[in-house]
Formats: C-alpha cells, structure tokens, sequence
C-alpha cells in the first residue's frame, strides 16, 4: 500500500456475477472510484469520482462479512489505483477466489498471478478503441479471459478480425457481449454461429434481472 493505505471505494455489494465464466456465482463486488476511460456505453459512470477512502483492513472486513467464496474487483478502472494490487494480493490470501474486471488500457503485468483477468478490448464504438494495450496480452493465460463489448456489425467484424490476428482463442477464452439495448443479442448470436467464432457468447445477467439498479 502508500503511505495513505486507503483505497477510494465506490461501493462494497453482493450480487450474482452477471458475466464472464463465472457467471451466476454468488459475488462481492469491490467497486473502486476512478477511471481513465470515457467509454461511449459506460453504464458505471457513477464510478469516476466521489467514493470513501477505505483502509485494506476494513474492505477486507467487509468482503468477509457477506460470507461468500467469489470476489470481483472492478471500477470504473480498478488498476487506476495503485494500491489495487495489494488489495488483489490480499484477497487471495484470505482464499477467495478473485477476479478483475479491467479495461486493458493498464498495465497488466504486476497482478498477482492468481487472479482471474477479465480484460476488455476496447471495439471502435466504444470510443475508446486508441487506448487498448495490445502488449497485455503477454499477461494473460488460460484462467483469463478477454471480452468484447460489441454496438454493432462494424464492431463485430473489428472483433473478428482482432480474434484471427492476434490468435487470441489459443491465448485465453474469449467473451463476445452486445451492449444491452444497443445490439440485439439474437442478432449476435447469429452472427458467431455463421461465422462459427471459438467464442463465449454473454449477456449481462445483472440486467435482465435488475435493470441498472445501483448495488446488484
């Protein structure tokens, strides 16, 4: 940690796991404030300022008192804040299983190997397409995952085409997800059956269930 050992948190929640593979898991949510991206679909915009300082010591704290196995760290961008390493670390410590949802555009390289990456390739749509660090991929392994937040046909076919260029099915598995109310996801799910992608196919489960509601 600093000399400040705080971390600024948006919010500390139980919920189920609305995507990636571990999705339905009974999940704490560690929602750190702050992010460098401005992403044209962000539904987590709440997250960019604002929040409580928190100790490791109390968000540990309160990550035990929900009583559950599965911890994600997520933002905004976690890895904005330094100490989000050792929060990271700690948290495997104490047994949880954790995973990080990033949006790749940091580096990668120093989290604890025992975390489950959940990175982002930013698609044109997004706005953010520039800011995608292709060197993290070096970072990721077969636990990982790399998920595609797709608007439309131009951001599918992006997708695709990063897919077969980068060999990334043979680096770690690959999310495909339609932004919720951008992009039908039957459409979506036809458009990897045709073309056959070695994809997981996601929709955001939080969603259907509870809308944006802040907290699940």
């Amino acid at each position: 940690m600093t000399a400040s050992g705080r971390l600024r948190i948006t919010e500390i929640f139980l919920s189920l796991q609305g995507e990636s593979r571990s999705v339905g898991w009974p999940t704490v949510f560690v929602r750190l404030t702050g992010c460098p991206l401005r992403c044209g679909y962000c539904d987590t915009a709440y997250a960019f300022t604002g929040g409580a300082w928190m100790t490791l010591t109390q968000i540990l704290e309160q990550v035990a008192g929900y009583g559950v196995r599965h911890v994600c760290v997520t933002g905004g961008e976690p890895l904005a804040q330094p100490d989000c390493l050792p929060l990271l670390t700690a948290l495997c410590d104490a047994g949880y299983e954790v995973s990080l949802e990033t949006s790749g555009a940091l580096d990668l390289a120093l989290v604890d190997p025992r975390v489950i990456k959940v990175m982002d390739l930013k698609t044109p749509a997004s706005g953010e397409s520039g800011r995608n660090r292709w060197e993290n991929l070096q970072c990721l392994g077969p636990a990982d995952q790399v998920k595609f937040v797709l608007c439309d046909r131009a951001d599918y076919e992006w997708a695709r085409d990063s897919l077969q260029a980068h060999d990334l099915a043979a680096r770690a598995e690959i999310l495909f997800s339609p932004v919720h109310g951008r992009l039908s996801p039957r459409e979506l799910a036809e458009w990897i059956l045709a073309d056959r992608l070695p994809v997981r196919f996601q929709i955001q489960l939080h969603k259907w269930l509870w809308d944006d509601a802040r907290g699940r």
